[in-house]
């Protein structure tokens, strides 16, 4: 199967089985954290309109290994997947993302900490926890492990990424249109044609929102037929969110060139001189 521009509803992991392989270029998303209907005074607890969030912790890690491996598989080789989450604790125990990311089939080639710039728990147990994590996952192309280098204007944005979290969205765990648009145009540049991005807990649907305002294709999940329904009627308006995405875009914006830009003019350099030599010594 190879759908497009299209959410799918049904269970993530079943559905994911019946999509072919090697078929996406890219994916982000950010799955339910199995906080255990945990809040507070300030956050509430997480509340899904049809999934409960809080299974077994070994449960949720190997589902989301499993889960994993499956988008592994549904990516092109050289692809990359965008993987948000965050580091919990359970009774004093920190659980952290990477013990199951390093588990699968994925090349972690870079860990991204996501300043969200305002916390949930004012109590005092640990520094307030402000941070997400953004994981950069590849899949390796052949014997290359480290993939296309990223253009200057792309890379400035560092590993710490200071995104407010979406706060106009019904949805109990929402994206910032912001953050699926870094991570897209960053990937793909100017060449979007063509390309498709998959998000297996589409939500709200911000990531199909980031598509198509970047001219790129995107398939979706969810179990939710009210999410689903809301992800599309926001994706129809997808224009209303133009003017946060600009500001987003506008930041990627730099003279510089790329190591591989500046080797190559260098070694051009060094070959004209060389040529210049030569006609030089032909002359006398």
């Amino acid at each position: 199967m190879r759908p497009v521009n299209d959410i799918l509803k049904g269970d993530v992991l079943e559905t994911l089985k019946r999509i072919d392989d090697n078929y996406f270029d890219l994916g982000v998303t950010s799955p339910p954290y199995n906080k255990g209907l945990k809040g507070g005074p300030i956050v509430k607890k997480v509340q899904y309109d049809v999934f409960e969030d809080n299974l077994p912790e070994d449960v949720y890690q190997q589902q989301q290994i499993d889960v994993l491996n499956e988008l592994w598989r549904t990516t092109k080789p050289g692809g990359s997947f965008f993987y948000n989450h965050r580091c919990r604790w359970d009774d004093g125990n920190m659980l952290h993302p990477i013990t199951w990311l390093s588990k699968t089939n994925w090349l972690v080639k870079q860990e991204i900490i996501w300043n969200r710039k305002i916390t949930g728990n004012l109590r005092g147990w640990r520094f307030w926890q402000t941070d997400e994590r953004i994981y950069w996952l590849y899949k390796p192309d052949g014997k290359n492990r480290v993939g296309k280098e990223l253009k200057s204007k792309h890379a400035r944005m560092t590993g710490i990424w200071e995104i407010m979290p979406e706060n106009k969205n019904s949805h109990p765990a929402p994206f910032p249109v912001d953050l699926p648009t870094r991570i897209i145009y960053s990937m793909f540049d100017d060449d979007m044609k063509g390309k498709v991005v998959i998000d297996p807990y589409m939500g709200s649907g911000t990531t199909a929102i980031a598509c198509k305002l970047l001219g790129c294709d995107y398939v979706g999940i969810d179990i939710s037929d009210s999410y689903i329904d809301m992800a599309n009627e926001r994706i129809k308006d997808y224009e209303s969110h133009k003017e946060k995405f600009d500001k987003e875009y506008d930041k990627h914006v730099i003279t510089g060139k790329t190591y591989a830009e500046r080797k190559a003019e260098k070694e051009a350099k060094k070959e004209a001189e060389k040529e210049a030599e030569k006609e030089k010594k032909s002359e006398n």
